[in-house]
């Protein structure tokens, strides 16, 4: 297999996943484990061997996080690692992600891009609270 810059080269200004809007130095990209939608080499999740990906889980409630074997590289049915974190409350599910990411070594630079993401899925998930009506004294 290649490497990952050469592949970077050959597709950074092409692809399926490319958004391009006027006026924009860098482009968007809508592409699968994309942390932060920006068309980059830190980020693209199609030519890093490691990669790290946050979705909504299939019934709304937390996330999934998914990560890139390296060794399965060739094998596409066993290349993803599928994780689902349920809500058991904000900081929990969001700490743990941490410890995954951080004490297994698995691209610590996209540690903070993947809690950010969690963070905003989470908090999109969250039940707005009713308004109770205040009564007016006269």
């Amino acid at each position: 297999m290649a490497s990952p810059h050469l592949n970077w080269l050959i597709i950074r200004n092409n692809n399926a996943f490319i958004k391009k809007v006027r006026n924009v130095k860098q482009p968007f990209s809508v592409e699968p484990n994309n942390l932060t939608n920006r068309s980059s080499f830190r980020y693209t999740g199609l030519v890093q061997r490691k990669t790290v990906g946050v979705d909504f889980a299939k019934d709304k409630k937390g996330f999934v996080l998914v990560t890139k074997k390296p060794k399965s590289q060739r094998k596409p049915i066993k290349m993803y690692e599928v994780t689902t974190n349920k809500h058991r409350g904000a900081r929990r599910s969001l700490a743990k992600l941490r410890r995954t990411l951080v004490k297994t070594n698995y691209r610590k630079d996209l540690t903070k891009a993947a809690l950010i993401r969690a963070s905003a899925i989470l908090k999109s998930q969250k039940q707005p609270k009713k308004k109770s009506k205040a009564k007016k004294a006269e």
